[in-house]
């Protein structure tokens, strides 16, 4: 596990014409930073709607309450709901959404991800939504060198609305030592978004005036 702590000020702000962003988190530690980021998000940007969806493993880092607290909106857990809907959840996220950010993902999340795997309302949203995706890995030790790692990427980015963040170093929580990797700054998710948005053909605003 890696944990590098957020900056005590995050000034920078890329353009982000999107409205509605959808945020995936995943089990990974830096999930414990979920709630400045949110934070961050509300106060840079006090247009842009979040969403949260959490995976069980993400739980054991913050709480759905505290996630449905800093967003305004419901946080969801990330598992096909016991009592009936009057709709798919995985559609109506899709549906909802105009970007999607994975923040952070796990290596396990990025393994499922990348072979396709759909058991959760995330997974199967990540895959059906032609809107921009960024997965922001997060890694212990040694696992960003592991040719498995290399091939999820590769995989995942072939994909021409799907990019995966650069990671940056950090400390492991379990060695003391810099030899983690811990997921970009949400700023450079914002930005890769944005450029996925751009090479697609225009804002989500063009793209909503012209539907």
């Amino acid at each position: 596990m890696s944990s590098t702590a957020p900056p005590a000020s995050a000034s920078t702000t890329p353009a982000f014409t999107g409205r509605t962003l959808l945020l995936v988190a995943s089990g990974a530690v830096n999930t414990v930073h979920l709630p400045y980021w949110l934070t961050w998000l509300r106060k840079q940007y006090p247009d842009v709607t979040v969403k949260v969806v959490a995976t069980r493993s993400a739980l054991r880092f913050t709480t759905l309450q505290a996630l449905s607290a800093l967003t305004s909106h419901e946080a969801i857990l990330d598992a096909w709901p016991d009592e009936p809907r009057p709709t798919a959840l995985h559609v109506d996220l899709v549906e909802w959404a105009d970007s999607v950010a994975v923040y952070p993902a796990s290596m396990h999340y990025v393994s499922r991800a990348a072979l396709g795997l759909a058991d959760s309302p995330s997974l199967l949203a990540v895959h059906s939504t032609d809107a921009p995706v960024v997965i922001a890995p997060s890694l212990p030790p040694r696992i960003e060198e592991n040719p498995v790692y290399a091939r999820h990427v590769k995989a995942l980015e072939e994909r021409s609305n799907v990019a995966v963040a650069p990671t940056q170093p950090a400390v492991s929580v379990t060695t003391g030592r810099k030899e983690a990797r811990s997921s970009a700054p949400m700023w450079t998710v914002l930005a890769a978004l944005e450029n996925l948005r751009t090479a697609a053909g225009g804002s989500a605003e063009e793209k909503e005036e012209r539907n």
